[in-house]
């Protein structure tokens, strides 16, 4: 959160989306809740996959009541291949048990492919056109993590806290053996925190791999209690909290062929951050960005694969708040000297051209907008192909841009407004582009990087036209100092301008989340329709500390976070109180995990400005929140104990005017249950009243058929104090 005080832009922009309103069908519960992820989603293309090799993709389609998997080339013309239908695999493999649909594949050449149901894997090789599917292995039913080297055929998974590998002679290795479940191999670390999302990383061929290992023996056992059994259960898990001691994570290599562990020396403090981590092109050295604990300093090394010994630091970055690496190492094919590095150093994250040798050698892209992915490399062109917010923070685009000329302005390679991703294939000349905007909600494409050729693969029919929609109008505002601010107001549907209607403002407004973008649905949420059915204004809006805006941006908030957020949505606020049709004494409030502790600091930090409000797992005290993300925005509670204690809900709660209702998961292991417990506490320490509702058994979200009972309960709670 930050903080700005947003004036009206001269005029205020604003502009929407009218939805047609000749049917009269409005959601149910079930339908705003879950709809976009069932019954009302969009039809989609099912299984894309670039086919290793070959200019040619897969995908999985209907036809006549049966699932068939089809190859299509790119190009101008190409005869479409049917390569396994479901009645030819169940047939194959399934004949008394018949699969009801495909599985997913995965190429691992041009002509092999495998599949897994649950912990059976199958593989297959294309014979006379057709895929010919044959029992492959079976792994241990404790089996997680699983990752199947495409190169090598040799599979890595972890059991419990240790690492396996199926070598391609099936033989079983145990790659690490350690006794105490405190020391963790092969899952990702640092709580998936800079980008981590595996433990596991098999070099380029695929006959060594590398891996976390991450000892939480020193950091403090938390209890999760499993309310499901009597007596209940605590299940402890480390959940290391800010300013105190977190846990050490080292990199190791293994050799198959000698079932020897190296360990990577990085030296330096146990507690440091190790992230990136890439293996160069011909195998010999493993790369990996060490970060402080502090987070404002990063070194990218390079480690000898065989001994584990540091090679060199090829260069370093700093920064006054924060250093924030996500990306690993993208080599340039064919040259093995060459790699693309992700930096922000410019105040936007940027891509930039390396040598091993350390030297940069140009920044590729530049400008105040962010690069968001990188999708692939066209070698022969010399291009790297990126997706941007070049056109607009609320927009996503493709581009291409060359990486060797001095000069290289983007070359757009979509023309429709809205939010685009890519799939690019291996040499990186085609390219999947998947898209939505407001009023479109999917389209599919395969184009040339060249800008030559394309094929339109799915236009999607809209879901929701049978459904009488609110009228969506995007705002926008300027903080205090002049820096745009994104926001969308929904109307209700009938709407009248004669007339005065409740406010809900919902909220995230943290880092690395973005809710305002030109997606479908243009309101960014059916619940948020719904509401506006029943006669709700409801208004939504990015503030400073939000995603996808550049440093600058972000880190407004450091070391001060619920502060310049917060002005910025009371700015939101009181461009909503000059509105005629807006009931400003009936406002309310509403958002979850950091959208709940905005919420509840509303309430306290600012009371009376909202009536009612709805606060779902809301982090109250930031020391008891995980070390890598609050230290990055907050420093240590012992470095910054001011921030810490304007932050801290704890000792606000004489302060509370209206109504406030709190939601947690008993099951949270992010926002763990004691943030809102000690609130409870507080409240009743004070004597201030508060409503109160958990969801047993869930984890950090609400998910599933229950999550229609919870919003069931917020919006009943909004109807009963502001109706």
């Amino acid at each position: 959160m930050k903080k700005a005080l947003l004036l009206l832009l001269a005029g205020c922009l604003t502009y929407g989306v009218q939805y047609a309103q000749t049917q009269q069908r409005w959601y149910t519960m079930a339908e705003a809740t879950n709809g976009m992820r069932q019954q009302l989603a969009p039809d989609r293309v099912k299984q894309f996959e670039w086919i290793p090799g070959a200019n040619a993709y897969s995908q999985v389609i209907a036809v006549n009541g049966n699932y068939a998997w089809i190859k299509q080339p790119t190009g101008q013309s190409g005869k479409v291949d049917t390569l396994l239908t479901l009645t030819s695999l169940n047939q194959q493999l399934f004949s008394s048990r018949p699969l009801r649909a495909l599985p997913l594949f995965h190429w691992t050449s041009t002509n092999s492919a495998w599949f897994n149901l649950g912990n059976v894997y199958y593989k297959g090789q294309l014979q006379n056109g057709v895929m010919q599917f044959t029992n492959w292995c079976e792994l241990p039913a404790g089996a997680e993590n699983v990752i199947v080297n495409p190169k090598s055929g040799q599979i890595a998974w972890t059991e419990k806290n240790n690492l396996f590998l199926r070598t391609t002679t099936g033989a079983v290795q145990a790659v690490t053996n350690d006794a105490d479940e405190n020391i963790v191999n092969g899952k990702s670390v640092h709580r998936e925190e800079f980008g981590i999302d595996k433990g596991i990383f098999f070099s380029p061929q695929g006959d060594l791999l590398a891996f976390y290992r991450m000892d939480q023996r020193m950091v403090k056992d938390y209890p999760i209690i499993d309310w499901s059994v009597t007596p209940a259960h605590a299940n402890n898990i480390k959940y290391p909290m800010a300013g105190g001691t977190s846990h050490e994570v080292t990199l190791g290599i293994y050799q198959p062929s000698t079932q020897k562990t190296i360990f990577l020396k990085t030296g330096g403090p146990a507690d440091h951050y190790l992230t990136c981590v890439t293996w160069a092109p011909d195998q010999q050295s493993v790369y990996v960005a060490l970060l402080n604990r502090e987070q404002n300093h990063l070194w990218l090394n390079q480690y000898n694969a065989a001994t584990g010994n540091l090679v060199k630091t090829l260069f370093e970055e700093t920064d006054a708040k924060y250093v924030h690496p996500t990306h690993p190492l993208t080599f340039v094919p064919g040259k093995q000297e060459q790699f693309i590095w992700f930096s922000e150093r410019s105040g936007y994250r940027h891509l930039y051209l390396y040598g091993t040798d350390g030297v940069l050698k140009r920044q590729i892209t530049a400008g105040n907008w962010v690069v968001n992915e990188l999708l692939g490399i066209d070698g022969r062109n010399n291009e790297v192909i990126y997706t941007a917010s070049k056109e607009s923070p609320m927009e996503k685009h493709i581009y291409r841009s060359n990486f060797i000329q001095k000069v290289s302005l983007p070359v757009k390679l979509d023309s429709a407004a809205g939010w685009h991703d890519g799939l690019v294939n291996g040499d990186g000349s085609y390219l999947l582009d998947t898209w939505s905007a407001g009023n479109v909600p999917y389209v599919a494409r395969v184009a040339a990087t060249s800008g030559k050729w394309e094929q339109i693969l799915l236009t999607a029919a809209d879901p929701l036209k049978e459904i009488q929609r609110p009228e969506v109008r995007q705002v926008t505002l300027k903080a205090d100092d002049g820096t745009p601010l994104y926001g969308k107001l929904i109307l209700p549907v009938n709407f009248d301008s004669t007339k005065t209607y409740p406010v809900i403002v919902y909220l995230y407004n943290g880092p690395n989340v973005q809710l305002i973008r030109n997606t479908f649905p243009y309101s960014g949420n059916l619940w948020y329709e719904y509401m506006a059915q029943h006669g709700y204004v409801v208004f939504t809006m990015d503030g400073r500390g939000s995603d996808n805006r550049g440093m600058a941006f972000e880190q407004a908030t450091f070391r001060q976070l619920g502060t310049v957020e917060m002005n910025d949505q009371l700015q939101g606020v009181a461009y909503l109180r000059s509105l005629p049709y807006v009931n400003q004494h009936k406002m309310g409030v509403h958002g979850w995990s950091f959208g709940g502790f905005m919420t509840t600091s509303l309430m306290l930090r600012h009371p009376g400005v909202f009536q009612v409000a709805v606060a779902g797992g809301p982090v109250i005290d930031w020391s008891m929140y995980e070390v890598m993300y609050t230290e990055r925005y907050m420093d240590t509670p012992q470095e910054n104990p001011e921030g810490y204690a304007n932050a801290n809900l704890l000792t606000k709660t004489k302060n509370l005017k209206g109504h406030l209702m709190l939601i947690h998961g008993t099951n949270d292991d992010v926002v763990v249950w004691q943030h809102s417990v000690d609130f409870l506490k507080a409240c009743v320490d004070n004597e201030v009243q508060v409503d109160y509702f958990i969801y047993p058994g869930h984890l950090h979200n609400v998910l599933g058929k229950d999550r229609v009972h919870l919003m069931q309960k917020i919006t009943d709670y909004f109807d009963e104090y502001l109706k």
